[in-house]
């Protein structure tokens, strides 16, 4: 097998797709750019281009107005979700608007793509954040996608944790 490949994994193009999204998501919130403008603008424009000397990878085209135009299908239910994982007296609206994209996208895909691991979700959208924030912030990112994921997905939690072994007899 050869070291290059034709095409990107699945996995990267979805990789892609999560990071264009939350670039997009960020868009409308500061510019109030609409949603019909922000798909088009990205998927004519950004994604899988060189854009002022970046080269944006390709997306999966799906995958990427799946997340967008759910988040803002459902924001109204998902900024209370991330209000209440966030710390006591710091709000949705006072987070900077990067991490308010990169955890209401992370908020959508643990409650509706359940075809997706809630860790995978949350280690993807810390390394999307990890693009833009320090290690502080992107420490912020996980800990409230883990409590938003526990919140939503109870049963796959719970899952986990009885597929793990028990400790109990392994002491000597």
């Amino acid at each position: 097998m050869s070291g290059t490949a034709k095409e990107p994994r699945k996995a990267n193009r979805r990789g892609a797709a999560r990071l264009a999204a939350v670039q997009a998501l960020y868009q409308m919130d500061i510019a109030g750019t609409p949603l019909h403008d922000i798909l088009a603008d990205f998927e004519r424009h950004w994604i899988g281009r060189e854009i002022e000397g970046e080269q944006y990878l390709p997306a999966e085209a799906g995958f990427f107005r799946d997340i967008v135009t759910g988040v803002v299908a459902d924001q109204r239910r998902l900024d209370p979700l991330v209000d209440h994982a966030l710390a006591a007296g710091w709000p949705l609206k006072r987070v900077e608007a990067i991490l308010r994209s990169v955890l209401r996208a992370g908020a959508y895909e643990l409650d509706k793509r359940h075809d997706i691991p809630a860790r995978v979700v949350i280690s993807e959208y810390v390394d999307v954040a990890s693009a833009f924030v320090d290690r502080d912030e992107t420490g912020m990112i996980n800990a409230v996608l883990d409590q938003i994921a526990h919140q939503v997905r109870p049963v796959e939690f719970a899952q986990q944790a009885a597929s793990l072994p028990s400790r109990r007899g392994q002491e000597s």
